[in-house]
């Protein structure tokens, strides 16, 4: 397994840990994790803290060149939220871990120049699989339905 994705899963499941959701995600910049984080909406109590926002937030002030030379790496496929940060940042890749569960935009990120790579990796598949199961009023909370 890609070592970043499996960084990645390692996130979300500490949010798992921690009674959150099961996402996570970590940005890379020349073969190195400079930002992780996992969706701490319960957590924090937060409308915003999905995984890719808390990594964008915890690899802290970057660039513009870091982030063209930037690769994100999420358990779960980018909301409208997050898919819109990858594209206000001009992050040109995003790897995602699967989207049988959730989808977001990917192809109008990908008509944007963004090289979406979807993996279908059953750890991210397993995740939230047993989290809907176990906790189906909070999974849809969390994509407004």
């Amino acid at each position: 397994m890609d070592r970043f994705l499996q960084a990645a899963i390692e996130e979300a499941e500490a949010g798992a840990a921690e009674g959150g959701i099961p996402i996570g995600s970590v940005l890379v910049v020349d073969d190195r994790i400079v930002g992780r984080g996992h969706n701490r909406r319960v957590q924090r109590g937060s409308a915003v803290l999905h995984a890719e926002m808390d990594c964008l937030e915890n690899a802290g002030r970057l660039k513009a060149a870091d982030y063209r030379r930037a690769t994100l790496y999420s358990t779960l496929s980018p909301c409208d939220m997050c898919s819109g940060a990858v594209l206000l940042y001009g992050i040109p890749r995003v790897v995602v871990g699967e989207n049988r569960t959730f989808r977001g935009p990917e192809d109008y990120v990908r008509s944007r120049g963004v090289e979406v790579t979807v993996v279908d990796d059953p750890a991210c598949r397993r995740l939230m699989a047993d989290f809907i199961e176990r906790r189906p009023a909070l999974w849809n909370e969390d994509i407004g339905e």
